[in-house]
């Protein structure tokens, strides 16, 4: 994660002056652009600081069916999280003081299994698994610069 407080302590006297329609404004940018920029890493398989996703678990070669192991080979090639990017799912809001990038619905329950790696079911009813932790959604170094350019963008204009 990155450290937050010195863009904190440069941007605060700044925002402070404008009105909260601007500050809004500002913060909606900040999040679309958090928003594209987990997603991208989503869809890149790694975490904020650059670390790649502990990749899926090898199944067991216990199935019967030839149905079946042709269906658990094509899944093993689907990369993780693939509808966790989507827009339907990984929402950015902006408020005057904030500006919030997160996971909503019912795969808020699964990205926070994987994000902080909990146990859960794989099914309703079946086996319990430790799932590895997963960082899905978090502020890289990149971030902070591209939050600070946004910032400048706005300010400047």
């Amino acid at each position: 994660m990155a450290d937050f407080k010195a863009l904190e302590t440069w941007a605060e006297g700044m925002l402070q002056k404008l009105q909260p329609s601007q500050r809004r404004r500002i913060t909606v940018d900040v999040a679309r652009k958090l928003r594209a920029a987990n997603a991208a890493r989503m869809a890149a398989q790694t975490e904020p600081d650059g670390n790649r996703w502990e990749p899926r678990k090898t199944p067991a070669t216990t199935m019967r069916s030839k149905a079946g192991r042709i269906r658990q080979a094509a899944k093993q090639k689907l990369p993780l999280f693939a509808k966790m990017k989507a827009a339907k799912n990984l929402k950015a809001r902006g408020s005057p003081g904030s500006a919030l990038v997160e996971i909503v619905s019912r795969a808020q329950r699964i990205a926070r299994v994987h994000h902080f790696g909990e146990t859960d079911n794989v099914n309703p009813h079946g086996p319990a698994y430790r799932y590895p932790a997963r960082e899905l959604v978090g502020i890289s170094d990149a971030d902070t610069d591209l939050i600070r350019d946004v910032l400048l963008r706005h300010l400047s204009s």
